[in-house]
């Protein structure tokens, strides 16, 4: 394990790099995605422009917001370990938060998924108000992650 530790310091920086661009990837995939649940609304099942906005949801979730949650997940875990932060308060409060982040990627997913079997039952303001939960998430991580108050 300190093998694997002392191999990896050096890139510190590097895989922190790398886990800023992941989430903001993952971050922008999150705050677009509910944005076209709202427009899918507005037309009418089994039209041209549902099919475009089924196709267009898929692959942002799959495309930009599957593998970005991921990549994002494994350099925050990486520096995490690099930088021995397993025991301090703000990063309990990161996690769960990041936890939270990702069940609401998944919500999204589902969300998806009934989007495609035309099967939605929710309304655009519903949506609309979605849309605010990964902001809301993402300015307490931030602030957990530059503030550090506990």
């Amino acid at each position: 394990m300190t093998m694997f530790y002392d191999l990896l310091i050096p890139f510190y920086l590097w895989i922190k790099a790398f886990h800023i661009i992941a989430v903001i990837a993952w971050m922008a995939g999150l705050l677009y995605l509910p944005r076209l649940f709202v427009y899918h609304c507005e037309v009418a099942p089994g039209s041209a422009e549902a099919e475009r906005f089924k196709r267009m949801e898929q692959r942002l979730l799959g495309i930009i917001i599957r593998p970005a949650m991921g990549v994002a997940w494994l350099f925050g875990l990486l520096l995490v370990f690099l930088g021995g932060f397993w025991d301090d308060g703000w990063m309990h409060g990161k996690f769960a938060l990041v936890i939270a982040m990702s069940a609401f990627s998944g919500v999204f997913a589902r969300w998806t998924k009934e989007f495609a079997a035309d099967a939605n039952k929710r309304s655009q303001r519903f949506y609309r108000l979605m849309n605010e939960v990964p902001a809301v998430l993402m300015i307490l991580i931030v602030l957990l992650v530059v503030v550090k108050p506990f």
